[in-house]
């Protein structure tokens, strides 16, 4: 369900900073509570006009279906995202048994199946089936490309691809609800897992069908839904108040291990340099880096001989 960073230039067309009212350049991570019915790129645009910045991006596209956790980065965080479209993705979905969908969602269109006549142990049986790694083929209502073109939109037209099966993993999958007809589950997935087609495999183990018809991101690796906000709060809110919601730029590597340098090493690696005496450190690691008094300095990685390179790092640290 994830795509690569989107980044948008602003009016000037140079990907440089707006003034923001008399604002500094912002450099943060805004924690979006996306609703349903908008597309990624509609609110990375939206929270670029708010907060009048010329760049900005998400970490990952979530469907116009979907609602939940939407990280957009703004300046410098823009550089620091890429570890979160490799973190796990947790989701409560909803599903609708007894019915498929041509499209595995509940804009598709429908056909019945069979009444849903399974018991608890069937149930369960079918969750610890669909737990761990598992196969899964993308659909084709998906913006997977084959040969550059979108499979969604060969879909369209009644173009069917043949796809090769992916490995991804589920690391937790709870039936947290159920009625006669739906059912309501917790997942924490891998990237690449595709939320449709796991309820999809789930109806097919319980022999009646089932497809999406609510789907919900809650967290993204360490973050979490519950801090996010809303476009209703940041639209009333003054220019303060939407900066004092943005989080700092390492937030979005907190699974990653801190390394401090002190101010004559920080400088060096600032400057590109390479620094010895990092053995113990797990070989091509990341690491987060920060100078002495606890400064933000941007993603380093250690090589096979334990050098500290310097990966991505902030502008004008020094």
């Amino acid at each position: 369900m994830e795509n690569l960073l989107t980044k948008t230039d602003g009016l000037s067309g140079t990907g440089e900073a707006a003034s923001n009212n008399g604002h500094p350049a912002l450099d943060g991570v805004l924690l979006l509570d996306k609703p349903s019915g908008m597309t990624s790129n509609a609110a990375v645009q939206r929270v670029r006009r708010l907060y009048s910045k010329a760049k900005a991006g998400h970490t990952g596209t979530l469907d116009p279906l979907a609602s939940g956790l939407l990280p957009i980065c703004l300046g410098q965080a823009t550089k620091f995202s890429h570890p979160l479209l490799e973190a796990r993705k947790s989701y409560l979905a909803t599903l609708r048994l007894g019915w498929r969908s041509s499209t595995g969602d509940a804009e598709g269109e429908l056909s019945e199946v069979a009444t849903p006549n399974f018991d608890e142990q069937a149930l369960n049986n079918a969750v610890d089936a669909l737990t761990g790694p598992i196969e899964q083929v993308p659909p084709m209502y998906s913006a997977l490309k084959v040969k550059g073109r979108p499979l969604y939109s060969l879909a369209r037209k009644g173009v069917n691809v043949e796809r090769a099966a992916r490995r991804v993993h589920i690391y937790q999958l709870e039936v947290v609800g159920r009625s006669e007809d739906a059912l309501e589950i917790f997942v924490t997935c891998s990237k690449g897992t595709y939320v449709r087609v796991l309820a999809e495999d789930l109806g097919e183990r319980l022999g009646c069908g089932a497809y999406l018809t609510g789907l919900r991101r809650v967290a993204i690796g360490a973050l979490q839904v519950s801090d996010a906000v809303g476009f209703e709060a940041l639209e009333t809110a003054t220019m303060d108040e939407r900066l004092a919601l943005l989080k700092p730029l390492d937030s979005l590597l907190e699974d990653l291990p801190p390394l401090r340098l002190n101010e004559d090493l920080s400088r060096r690696l600032c400057h590109g340099l390479a620094i010895p005496g990092y053995a113990d450190i797990a070989p091509l690691e990341k690491a987060r880096i920060y100078n002495e008094d606890g400064r933000f300095l941007g993603l380093g990685v250690v090589d096979e001989a334990g050098v500290l390179k310097p990966k991505r790092l902030v502008s004008k640290a020094f």
